[in-house]
């Protein structure tokens, strides 16, 4: 007890004074360090952290300046201190001042260190640094909570309803920095707190080797011994394992936030206090914080990548059903970080709002890398959804488990600039690609079940009518891809409706294309017939389905129309070659000897013509008027025009019975196009200016006197303005009449009424055309246009 005295009272001169103590002073001094070192192993052998039954302490500071002598009595004495010269070092230095065990009921693990006042008299200021809580430990609480319930039964709910209010009471901003200890521990010693741990200790005496680098720093001005660089790379070394395992536990900490709740106050303690000490010599370069936030990061990180992901090939659903997960694992994350590990920290380190951060940044690079592994067009559209609808709706973000808090943080992710742009381009490109194999498609299948087999179609059951179903197959398909574009955004919608319509554009020629080449052996068969009015159909229907997407892409569907239109068209076209080139032999024969004794020939044409007509009756509205009334013009047409081939001349009064033939033939023909075939009544209102043109020419042909001709003149030169000299005169040599004087008095007449009729009721029909460029194979009589006085002796009598 006497040698402790002394030892004391040395200790205490040499502290006031700096004097270097003398004498039995010395021996005095040498012989406390001498007791103090072995009683710093013994207890650093029972309690160090380093030993496997250690409980390891907490930093106990000296007994402050003014406190009582029988507190720094109690306190053994400390380490012997490089910065007092002393010549006394060991492996372990210090471990006795260092490791004093504590007056605490519960281990250092979960312990709260005392709440300092002052700190180590080398600061220039205190800082208020309470690595403790300013509340009572969950063990306190529990014996509090046994006592109540023994007490006061009724009063439970309310204490456990009090008791989860306490735990989440935010830590304060402000704390008490512990008294850094004069002598610190060694590097390896500091390591080994740093690897088990033990935070607050080892950053203790962190700070407490940096003070001292700091101070021999100093003294050494700008020549640096070996000694302080080989401290300074200590400093680098430790601090960097400090930083290492700071960013571990906070990494670890949203995965286990229960068993981190106690290092994660000492971790928030510590960056703060090194925040403050950033521009002091001997800390680590870069910002404590970002080394946080970076963890956080780190740890937001392995959240995403845990989540399951299959392969495509394992699973066709393989995206939706990692999206999922995702945002599951999201909202579960940040659900945790609100409820329990943001209360480990000061308010000012804004938890939640750092992981919601951390969650856009890094859900953003991970989606990047998923874009990478998208191909297909119902993967890209459930990527595009997830980031544009669900990453912001209450599924995730604005999930009810994460308010109020949510509402104050921003629930965008922090893409790329063009990565969006990108996505949409890429989902744009891959429709083309889909609507094309999906075109092509309907080509193979059309030859593989109908051209290859010569299948017929037959008529719907609703619209009566050639139909088959590769209009509503495309459509379907198309529907399907556009009706999802809104789900994202108008512009996405406007533009997949344009990669549709584009490819559509393509496609009738591709059709047409493959159509003939493999149908043309087909012609003039039936099937050949069946499938130019099906197709005539399919795409008029096609073109329908799609009218509603002109609202959106007016431009793009008015050009699929013109090659509908131009389809259509070069359809029609090659039918009515074909029909054309059916009926003229036909046609050929008509007004000739064996015309006017036989009908097999026009029997044919008749039965074509209808044939014709029940095909038209098969049409869609929109195109079997066009269609019926230009075959029915041709026909007509056609059918007068072989009177003016000159292939036969009506002699001994056969005139009367060729009108006669003619007149019923031309009321067959006409009435042909006229009956309701298959509840459709094909009228041809636009031709029906035609239909008098047969009891016209008639007239003229069957009338017994010659005289009685010019009578029945007016109508043919007021009905049709292009009959013209030429055309009649061929229709008096079919009569028979080739020359004489009524045919000289006919044409007369006939020049008179056309001359008269010029301007006048014959301009009505003016638009009317039907002998224009209608052949005449026979020429005027280069006579005719002599006075008849001097043709007289040339008449014949009558």
């Amino acid at each position: 007890m006497t040698d402790r005295s002394a030892d004391e009272d040395d200790t205490s001169q040499k502290s006031d004074g700096d004097a270097v103590p003398t004498g039995g002073g010395v021996k005095r001094h040498a012989l406390g360090a001498m007791q103090s070192f072995r009683r710093s192993v013994l207890r650093a052998a029972e309690k160090s952290p380093l030993s496997p039954s250690g409980k390891g302490s907490k930093v106990t500071c000296k007994a402050e300046p003014g406190g009582s002598e029988a507190a720094a009595a109690a306190a053994p004495p400390p380490s012997p201190s490089l910065s007092a010269g002393s010549a006394a070092t060991s492996p372990l230095k210090s471990v006795g001042g260092f490791f004093q065990k504590k007056q605490e009921d519960e281990s250092w693990q979960k312990s709260r260190p005392l709440k300092r006042s002052k700190t180590d008299p080398t600061m220039s200021k205190s800082r208020k640094f309470p690595y403790s809580l300013k509340k009572g430990s969950k063990k306190d609480k529990d014996k509090d909570k046994s006592r109540t319930n023994v007490t006061e039964g009724p009063s439970e709910e309310k204490l456990e309803e009090k008791e989860e209010m306490e735990d989440l009471a935010e830590i304060d901003e402000m704390y008490t920095l512990p008294e850094i200890p004069h002598t610190p521990l060694s590097v390896m010693q500091i390591s080994k707190l740093i690897e088990m741990e033990v935070l607050e200790e080892a950053h203790l005496n962190l700070l407490a080797l940096r003070l001292e680098f700091q101070q021999e720093l100093q003294h050494c001005g700008q020549d640096s011994p070996m000694d302080l660089v080989k401290k300074e790379k200590d400093l680098n070394l430790l601090y960097r394992d400090l930083r290492n395992k700071i960013t571990t536990i906070v990494r670890d900490s949203n995965s286990f936030p229960c068993r981190n709740k106690g290092l994660l106050v000492l971790v928030a303690r510590i960056i703060q206090e090194e925040e403050k000490r950033a521009e002091e010599a001997g800390g680590l370069a870069g910002s404590w914080m970002e080394a946080w936030r970076d963890a956080v990061d780190e740890g937001v990180r392995a959240k995403v990548e845990s989540v399951h992901l299959e392969q495509r090939e394992q699973n066709a659903a393989w995206l939706s059903v990692h999206l999922g997960l995702l945002g599951k694992a999201i909202v579960d994350d940040l659900a945790s970080v609100k409820t329990e590990l943001r209360w480990s920290y000061p308010p000012s380190f804004r938890v939640f709002s750092t992981y919601v951060r951390g969650y856009h940044r890094v859900v953003a690079q991970h989606l990047r890398k998923l874009e990478q592994q998208v191909t297909e067009l119902k993967d890209l559209f459930a990527l595009l959804d997830w980031i544009v609808n669900r990453y912001k709706s209450e599924r995730i973000m604005a999930n009810v488990s994460l308010q109020p808090e949510m509402r104050e943080e921003s629930s965008d992710l922090q893409l790329d600039e063009h990565f969006l742009e990108q996505l949409r381009d890429k989902y744009c490109n891959r429709v083309k690609v889909d609507v094309r194999f999906s075109l092509d498609r309907v080509i193979e299948l059309e030859n593989e079940v109908v051209w290859t087999k010569q299948k017929m179609w037959e008529q719907d059951g609703d619209d009566d009518v050639l139909d088959a179903p590769f209009h509503r197959d495309i459509f379907t398909r198309v529907d399907g891809i556009v009706k999802n574009a809104p789900q994202i955004d108008a512009q996405l919608e406007k533009r997949v409706i344009t990669s549709c319509l584009e490819e559509l554009k393509l496609f009738p020629k591709r059709f047409e294309s493959e159509f003939m080449r493999q149908c043309s052996s087909l012609r003039p068969r039936p099937p050949w017939t069946n499938y130019h009015i099906t197709y005539i159909n399919g795409f008029t229907a096609l073109q329908q389905h799609l009218e509603g997407y002109a609202r959106v892409c007016p431009g793009e569907m008015e050009n699929f129309r013109k090659e509908v239109k131009w389809l259509i068209a070069r359809l029609t076209q090659r039918l009515e070659d074909q029909f054309k080139e059916d009926v003229k032999p036909f046609l050929r024969r008509m007004m000739t000897r064996k015309w006017l004794t036989n009908s097999d020939d026009f029997d044919q044409l008749y039965e074509r013509t209808e044939a014709l007509g029940e095909h038209c009756a098969l049409m869609r509205p929109q195109h079997v008027q066009a269609f019926a009334s230009h075959l029915h013009y041709h026909v007509l047409r056609e059918y007068i025009g072989q009177l003016m081939k000159n292939n036969y001349s009506c002699k001994n009064r056969k005139h009367e019975k060729a009108a006669a033939k003619i007149r019923q033939q031309w009321e067959n023909l006409v009435d042909v196009f006229r009956e309701r075939k298959h509840g459709n009544s094909l009228k041809t209102l636009s031709h029906e200016w035609m239909y008098p043109v047969g009891d016209d020419l008639c007239n003229i042909i069957g009338q017994k006197k010659k005289a009685d001709i010019k009578e029945h003149l007016e109508p043919m030169v007021k009905r049709y303005p292009d009959f013209s000299k030429k055309h009649l005169v061929a229709v008096l040599n079919f009569r028979g009449l080739l020359r004489g004087r009524e045919r000289q008095l006919i044409l007369r007449r006939f020049t008179e009424l056309k001359n008269n009729n010029v301007g006048g009721a014959g301009a009505a029909y003016r638009d009317q055309s039907l002998f224009g460029d209608m052949q005449v194979s026979v020429n005027t009589d280069c006579l005719s246009s002599l006075p008849l006085s001097c043709l007289g002796f040339l008449l014949p009598d009558s």
